[in-house]
C-alpha cells in the first residue's frame, strides 16, 4: 500500500495508474451494490460540495452508507481515490473531432478550450489536483492527445507545438480556476455574481488610494461591454482566445518565411 509519505518522496513513481491498482473490482465479501464506479461518483459529489480540503474517507463511507473499511477494499489510499476522481471528470469533456481533413483547427481549439474551462468551473477542486498528481489516467490522456493533435493541425513547427499548447491551455487553466473560485466565493457570501461584484467594487472605490486606478478601470469596463459578470467574462474569454489563435496564425506564417 502506497502512503502519502511515499508519494511525497517519489511523486513520479507513485500513481494509481502505475501500480496496477486502477482496475480493482468488487470483492465477494463486500456489500452488494458497492463498486469502484459508485465510489468514484460519490467522491466527485462530495468534492463538488465540500472541496478537497474537507474530503475524507469517513465522509465518503457515510455518503455510501458503508464502513470506511469497505471503501478500502477498492482503493488503497485517499490519494488513489482522488486520482481516480480527477480522471473521471476529465471524461466529461467532449473531445472534438481532430481530423485535419474534416474540420478547422480553430473551431477544434475553441471547442476543447471551452470544454476545459467548463470542467474547471464546474469542479473547482480539479485545478489544484492537476498539479498534485501525474494525471495520466485514460480520460486525461485522451484530452492531452486531442490538444496535441489540434495544435499539430495548426501548422506550427514541431519545436513550437508544446509552446502553443501551453499558451492556450495554461491560459484556460488560469481563467477557469479564477472563475470557479469566484463563483464559490459568491455562493459562500449568499450573493449572485453581479451582487458580489457590485459590493466588492463599491467597497474598493471607497478607498482613497484606489480612486485614480478605478477611474481608469471604469473606462475599460465601459468599453468591455456586457451587462452582467457572466457576459463580461464571456467577452473576455472569447477575445483572449481569439488573440491566442491570431498569435498562432502569425507564428505559422513566420515559420514559412
Amino acid at each position: 500500500m502506497a502512503s502519502t509519505t511515499d508519494r511525497t518522496k517519489s511523486p513520479m513513481r507513485t500513481s494509481v495508474w502505475l501500480e496496477g491498482k486502477a482496475d480493482r473490482g468488487r470483492r465477494s465479501a463486500q456489500p452488494a451494490g458497492l463498486d469502484r464506479d459508485k465510489i468514484i461518483d460519490a467522491t466527485v459529489r462530495l468534492l463538488d460540495a465540500e472541496g478537497a480540503a474537507r474530503f475524507s474517507m469517513r465522509k465518503l463511507a457515510a455518503e455510501l452508507n458503508v464502513t470506511a473499511m469497505s471503501v478500502y477494499w477498492y482503493v488503497d489510499t485517499k490519494d488513489d481515490l482522488l486520482e481516480l476522481a480527477l480522471d473521471a471528470v476529465f471524461g466529461t469533456v467532449a473531445l472534438p473531432d481532430t481530423d485535419a481533413d474534416t474540420g478547422d483547427w480553430r473551431d477544434q481549439l475553441r471547442a476543447l478550450a471551452a470544454g476545459y474551462r467548463a470542467l474547471l468551473v464546474r469542479h473547482p477542486w480539479v485545478s489544484p489536483l492537476i498539479g498534485t498528481y501525474l494525471n495520466i489516467g485514460p480520460h486525461s490522456m485522451a484530452f492531452s492527445r486531442a490538444a496535441q493533435e489540434i495544435v499539430r493541425n495548426t501548422g506550427l513547427p514541431a519545436h513550437g507545438q508544446m509552446g502553443g499548447i501551453s499558451a492556450v491551455f495554461q491560459f484556460v487553466y488560469g481563467f477557469g480556476t479564477i472563475e470557479g473560485h469566484f463563483i464559490e466565493r459568491c455562493a459562500a457570501a449568499g450573493l449572485d455574481q453581479d451582487e458580489y461584484f457590485r459590493e466588492a467594487m463599491g467597497t474598493i472605490r471607497e478607498q482613497p488610494q484606489y480612486r485614480e486606478t478605478f477611474a481608469q478601470a471604469d473606462e475599460l469596463m465601459e468599453a468591455r461591454g456586457g451587462d452582467t459578470v457572466e457576459e463580461m467574462r464571456e467577452r473576455d474569454f472569447g477575445f483572449a482566445l481569439d488573440l491566442l489563435i491570431a498569435g498562432i496564425e502569425a507564428m505559422v506564417e513566420r515559420s514559412k518565411a
